[in-house]
């Protein structure tokens, strides 16, 4: 036999075996190579032995070529003990993987994997790990034999090949290992390594899909409840997912007001992965109260600053669900004064709004589009309240067409009487653009301005012109089509303009010919043929063709403004009518259209006065409403609110219209033990500390903004910045001697942290800390650094201090000389904008004991504090 060649391919096929069952096997009954098989050369004819025409010939060539890998990939492995050389070892391992990512069964190289599992390299560790949870589900025996590995890797010094090990061992997913799991998970979850415990943590959401049983037996729920607690955030991030996806059959994780006040004065401590996962409990959370309600959102308000736009937008979720929770409805018997869930609405999106338009403008074109949406869904939830932003709305040439889409029907939305000009401006120029679809949102934006009445006076005037002077754009057959159909709406809804469009119609119809504006000019006609002269020859024209036209709405159209053409001029178009019913009546391509011709014949000749069929006629082309029945989408809009931050927004439909009814998760609010009351809950003390809030200056790096302070709810009137809880505020001392400041020393320089600033403030009960309020201000300080460079000028230093929409607020200490009793004093200070004040709560700490002395010391520093900032 004559050799042409040999074959030989790498391609992978997963379905081959090793040898093929047709395949003679070296170390048979003979004890001799066979030829086509190992150590032989296939034979050209086809199957074993030779004999031309066997199917499989090409089998045994990839066969060959495949287990030669395998093989010397075996032997490789087994002198894998004795090379001392790290990278070859790395090398043979990623080999391994590398063919079991293209598809090949390597599943024979088990057991020598299995001894390769021993040794100190992570870097191979893995990789061996990796193969294992690979093959376990098709090879479960041979899974069964690394567990004792396994196991006792668990159990290994170096908490990193611990989590591997565990995090493989809970990756087999054999129900019979269930019993191995158990115990090395219990014992992770109490590692001293966070690594360690938040994969211990993820190993119980595989534990709880793999045996449900097993999880409510081990009493693993409760257990993560408990870690919720844990000092490393990545552990409660885990925590809080698993929780979520183990009870999303009953909304969640439960939720109660300890639970969220120590997650909340921990967010700063997350990643932001763990921050929107913390920020995702918020809407599912009933604040006790108002006042509550109000902290949560301060407590927040710097998330808003972070670059994070997953992060800004769950923000404004918690925001809206938080006012909707505490505002005031129609019908509560609560203080008049309260919000409305509406008023409190338009805050929350005018607060929000610098931040979101900011990310538009910054991200890329994907996560552009995606928050245009959500400003889309906000405009429409507070009218009015983007409008001053529209020229960040404006379409740039370098956009994809999906946002110039986006952008165009917003622009829409945000005119107003002082917008409105540039803005139509804007949408004429993109008209023609070489969008085609771009230039028709950019008509009906434009007539979609004048049917709302928000342009102001003259604007229905000024656009229906532009609309009017589109007609003539010939070459651009899509526009003039457009402008059609956009009078058709406006003469609908107001009849007054009328005039302003009437005189290019006829000329309009000789060149349209796509049906939608062909059929809307046909209407035009109808409704202003007594200001039109050459309406019912125009008219005539058409219905001479009658046959030509395919369209069923141009003929319907033609019908309809036909007869509406007879009432105000009978003579000329008595005859035509007569022709076009008789044509009607018997064309049988639409039935909407005989039905109509044969109503309207049947109404004409029946009735004896022709003023009743005009008025019946008349009415049913005329508009009244503001809008039709299946416009009002008002229903639609409410239901996409409660799913804002989810795809429901971005396909503008509801979570059923897309997803299974099973993997559905119900929308759950807690706690249902605490209704709303006017009575303040009690302060938890062990949450909220001044050292969370300095912390909490990573989420604002590089914004220029020190953190909003934490407060928590306190039975006084005041603003616990610090969230201690004050007691009613003991009565505003009366005002000093002017010369009283000269008695008081206060040190030049000074330094205080942070956790000694909070021990300070908590050695003095709240009883008796000492509340100013209502210190007349002339007008706002400018900036923070303003008054803490005055302040800092008399030896009065600040902890930290942030600005927000309504006040000022700054945590200020300062000591007197140790020669005069080295008395610490504390200061919280709330300067409002309008109308300009400034409230101080002052707490002496240490220094003379003696209450009358005191109470002077701190007269003394109120009056320097006046003096700092021109009070006096």
């Amino acid at each position: 036999i004559k050799i042409i060649g040999v074959i030989k391919s790498n391609k992978p096929t997963a379905t081959m075996s090793y040898p093929p069952n047709n395949m003679p096997v070296p170390g048979g009954p003979s004890g001799m190579p066979v030829p086509g098989g190992p150590g032989g050369i296939p034979p050209p004819g086809g199957g074993p032995g030779g004999v031309p025409g066997q199917p499989g010939q090409n089998d045994s060539y990839f066969t060959e070529s495949r287990k030669g890998e395998v093989n010397e990939l075996r032997q490789l492995l087994r002198t894998f003990g004795t090379e001392r050389d790290k990278q070859k070892k790395r090398d043979i391992m990623k080999k391994v993987i590398a063919y079991m990512t293209l598809g090949i069964d390597v599943s024979r190289l088990f057991t020598e994997m299995m001894l390769a599992i021993e040794t100190r390299d992570l870097v191979i560790k893995k990789m061996v790990y990796l193969f294992l949870c690979n093959y376990a589900d098709t090879h479960p025996d041979l899974a069964q034999m690394c567990t004792n590995t396994l196991v006792k890797d668990c159990g290994n010094e170096d908490p990193m090949v611990r989590g591997l090990a565990l995090r493989s061992l809970c990756s087999l997913r054999l129900p019979q290992m269930i019993e191995y799991t158990s115990e090395p998970l219990r014992r992770s979850l109490q590692d001293g390594h966070a690594y360690v415990r938040k994969t211990g943590v993820m190993g119980i959401l595989k534990m709880y899909h793999l045996n449900k049983e097993e999880f409510d037996k081990a009493a693993f729920n409760d257990i993560l409840y408990e870690m919720l607690r844990d000092p490393d955030p990545s552990v409660v991030t885990n925590c809080i997912f698993v929780l979520n996806e183990i009870q999303a059959e009953v909304g969640g994780m439960a939720l109660n007001r300890a639970v969220m006040l120590h997650l909340l004065n921990r967010i700063h401590e997350f990643s932001e992965f763990g921050i929107l996962a913390v920020l995702d409990l918020i809407p599912r959370y009933i604040p006790a109260n108002d006042e509550e309600g109000f902290q949560i959102m301060n407590l927040l308000d710097p998330v808003l600053k972070t670059a994070n736009a997953g992060a800004v937008v769950a923000t404004i979720r918690a925001f809206l669900s938080i006012a909707t929770a505490i505002g005031k409805r129609p019908g509560d018997d609560r203080d008049e004064d309260s919000p409305s869930v509406d008023d409190l609405s338009k805050q929350v999106v005018e607060r929000i709004k610098a931040p979101l338009v900011t990310l538009i403008a910054s991200g890329s074109s994907e996560l552009s589009y995606v928050l245009l949406k959500y400003a889309d869904q906000l405009i429409d939830l507070c009218p009015g309240i983007f409008d001053d932003e529209y020229r960040q709305f404006y379409v740039k040439y370098s956009d994809p067409t999906h946002i110039k889409h986006s952008k165009i029907r917003i622009l829409a939305k945000l005119a107003n009487p002082n917008t409105a000009p540039d803005i139509v401006a804007e949408l004429g120029e993109l008209v023609t653009d070489a969008d085609e679809t771009l230039g028709r949102i950019a008509v009906r934006s434009m007539v979609n301005i004048a049917l709302n009445g928000s342009g102001g006076e003259g604007a229905l005037e000024s656009i229906g012109r532009r609309l009017v002077e589109m007609l003539d754009l010939q070459g651009i057959s899509h526009v003039t089509s457009e402008a059609a159909t956009a009078l058709a709406a406006l003469v609908r809804r107001n009849e007054s303009i009328k005039p302003v469009i009437s005189a290019p119609l006829p000329r309009a119809l000789k060149y349209i010919n796509d049906p939608a504006g062909k059929a809307s000019i046909i209407f035009l006609l109808g409704e202003c043929g007594e200001d039109i002269t050459e309406a019912p020859y125009a008219l005539e024209k058409v219905i001479d063709s009658y046959d030509n036209i395919a369209d069923a709405s141009v003929k319907t159209a033609l019908l309809s403004a036909t007869v509406n053409l007879f009432f105000s001029r009978p003579p000329e178009v008595q005859h035509m009518l007569g022709r076009l019913l008789k044509k009607a009546t018997e064309d049988m391509s639409s039935q909407d259209l005989h039905d109509r011709a044969l109503f309207y014949y049947r109404l004409l000749r029946s009735s004896p006065d022709p003023t009743v069929a005009k008025s019946i006629i008349s009415k049913s082309m005329a508009m009244t409403a503001s809008q039709f029945a299946e416009e009002d989408d008002s229903e639609l809009r409410a239901a996409l609110m409660d799913e804002f931050n989810t795809l429901c927004t971005v396909y503008r439909c509801k979570p059923e219209n897309f997803i299974d009814e099973e993997n559905i998760v119900p929308f759950v609010k807690l706690p249902t033990e605490h209704p709303l009351a006017a009575a303040a809950p009690v302060v938890d003390q062990g949450v909220n500390t001044i050292t969370d809030q300095m912390n909490g200056a990573s989420l604002t790096d590089g914004y220029g903004a020190a953190p909003a302070p934490v407060p928590q709810p306190a039975p006084s009137a005041e603003v616990d910045l610090l969230g201690f809880g004050f007691d009613d505020p003991a009565p505003a001392p009366a005002p000093p001697a002017s010369n009283s400041i000269q008695s008081l020393s206060l040190k030049p320089s000074l330094s205080l942290s942070g956790e000694d600033y909070q021990s300070k403030w908590g050695s003095v009960p709240d009883s008796e800390a000492i509340v100013i309020s209502g210190l007349p201000m002339g007008s706002a300080p400018s900036s923070t650094d303003v008054v803490e460079g005055a302040l800092s000028a008399f030896s009065v230093f600040t902890m930290a201090s942030g600005e927000l929409p309504t006040e000022f607020k700054f945590f200020l200490y300062a000591q007197e000389e140790e020669s005069y009793g080295g008395c610490y004093f504390l200061v919280q200070a709330v300067a409002l904008k309008q109308p300009s004040s400034l409230n101080l709560t002052i707490k002496p700490v240490g220094g003379d004991n003696d209450p009358n002395k005191r109470k002077e010391k701190v007269d003394q520093l109120i009056e320097l504090i006046k003096s700092a900032l021109g009070l006096c």
